[in-house]
């Protein structure tokens, strides 16, 4: 029999795949998970999708969702996406992709970044009005590339949305963004709360062509549009949310901002890893994101771009299973397979030093984990440092770090994090928290509650506590000595 209750559903859409969770709007209890693939193409520093395969995979893992939880389909409340970051989607006049969408990982913009940063008047200028530097994820850089290389398809376009943007719309009939997303774009000014004016002349991108920015990621978009209710098979009073970007729908899921601002700060294990922390003071560091967040605060980031799909490509090449390691030892890997965007090296390739005839391969790919957690800590501490905190402090380094993602279900990883970091480690129970925080902003545009509030008592930050362990300092120091040998002056 179908469940009576009133559920949201909360849409992850990343980049690999889409996933969906119904949640009782009640107890935050997952009822219901559909999944359904992406496919990236390109090679180099090339990444695209097909923006029309995001909406196939929504209504695929919508509809799965639905099912498996036995839901009637009045049940189904409120409905928000969170949509990977900084992708540009370039619409046409008949409002269909002029082209596949250039992803947050196509590193293809980096001189464009780079041009942007100079005209501009260097990187303070950038700090004081978006919170952020132009690197080759941002969408900014991403608009100037497309300019320059296919200026008929810029030409062309009558509305440039964001992943999330592009779903929203599609749902509501409303074209429209949130503060969090919009300040991956760096063409909106976390320091106004709107699309910088300056910005978009610079980047010769018309403001007609953007969605409305609304105040909170829990705004509502309106309901479901008579096309969206049928391939979903939900009524068209389903409220739909002004949703957000995966890390600020993850950092709702983790009830971030609710009690002590960087009481916790998270350690992300995915394709990419990211470090983040929710906090009232607007940092200015050229190497962080300085995001809004999705409810007015703000969510300082940073982002490494090779994390575990890296890992996971040196233990193919090592014929090892991913847990098959051990500590690197003398072995010091940088894996920087597609580029890095924390440090800036959108040129760099993977590097590898320290081996000997009796080099164990099991620590070849222990390397490789030391390599990645190395870099996503370093950017942590970097991180506190801009929010005005001393990494050092005692009284700082004993917070808990939240770690997160796909890697964080992994032994070595959260091992390898917690031996590097010298802090305990909170692994939350809830494994789709970016779903889970669009769930709380789809109960909150239907309540008018704060999500971050809701999630917090749904509880989807919660789990097991490692205690810390002595940071392994000598490791530290041996790929801090690398990095700084093959990348002169970047750590002075």
């Amino acid at each position: 029999m179908p469940v009576s209750r009133s559920v949201v559903i909360g849409v992850d859409s990343s980049t690999q795949s889409t996933k969906a969770v119904a949640v009782d709007t009640a107890t935050g209890e997952v009822l219901g998970l559909g999944r359904a693939p992406h496919t990236v193409t390109g090679t180099g520093g090339a990444r695209e999708s097909d923006p029309d395969q995001w909406w196939t995979a929504l209504v695929t893992a919508v509809r799965a969702a639905v099912r498996e939880a036995g839901l009637a389909p009045e049940a189904v409340t409120a409905l928000a996406v969170a949509g990977q970051q900084h992708g540009l989607v370039a619409l046409g006049a008949d409002h269909r992709p002029l082209r596949p969408a250039l992803l947050w990982n196509d590193t293809r913009s980096a001189p464009q970044a780079a041009a942007l940063t100079d005209r501009l008047g260097g990187p303070k200028a950038w700090l004081d009005r978006t919170g952020s530097v132009p690197v080759a994820s941002m969408t900014a850089a991403k608009w100037q590339w497309l300019r320059e290389h296919e200026p008929h398809h810029a030409e062309a376009a009558a509305a440039v949305r964001l992943p999330h943007d592009l779903l929203t719309e599609r749902l509501s009939g409303e074209a429209l963004t949130d503060p969090g997303d919009a300040s991956g774009t760096c063409w909106y000014s976390t320091a106004d709360g709107a699309y910088d004016p300056a910005l978009l002349d610079l980047l010769g991108l018309d403001p007609a062509l953007l969605p409305t920015v609304a105040p909170t990621g829990a705004s509502r978009a309106g309901t479901l549009t008579a096309a969206a209710a049928e391939a979903l098979g939900l009524p068209r009073t389903v409220t739909v949310a002004a949703g957000t970007g995966d890390n600020m729908a993850a950092a709702v899921g983790l009830g971030l901002g609710s009690a002590g601002l960087l009481d916790h700060p998270v350690v992300s294990l995915g394709t990419s890893g990211t470090v983040y922390a929710a906090t009232r003071t607007r940092p200015a560091d050229p190497a962080l994101a300085g995001f809004a967040a999705t409810d007015g605060t703000y969510l300082p980031l940073g982002c490494t771009l090779n994390c575990t799909l890296a890992v996971d490509r040196f233990a193919a090449l090592l014929g090892l299973d991913r847990e098959d390691a051990l500590p690197g030892g003398e072995t010091v890997v940088l894996p920087y397979l597609d580029g890095e965007r924390t440090p800036d090296l959108p040129a760099a390739s993977g590097l590898v030093t320290g081996l000997r005839h009796t080099t164990d391969p099991r620590a070849v790919l222990g390397a490789a984990y030391e390599g990645a957690a190395f870099t996503l800590l370093r950017a942590l501490d970097g991180l506190l440092t801009a929010c005005g905190l001393d990494p050092a402090d005692p009284a700082v380094r004993d917070r808990p770090l939240r770690l997160i993602g796909g890697g964080a279900r992994g032994r070595t990883w959260t091992e390898t994090v917690r031996r590097l970091s010298g802090r305990p480690l909170v692994l939350p129970a809830a494994t789709e928290l970016v779903a889970l925080g669009a769930a709380a902003l789809a109960a909150g545009a239907a309540t008018g509650e704060d999500p971050v509030t809701l999630a917090t008592a749904w509880g989807t930050g919660a789990g097991e506590t490692l205690p810390a362990v002595a940071r392994d300092e000598e490791t530290w120091g041996r790929v801090e000595g690398v990095l700084g040998a093959a990348t002169p002056g970047l750590l002075s």
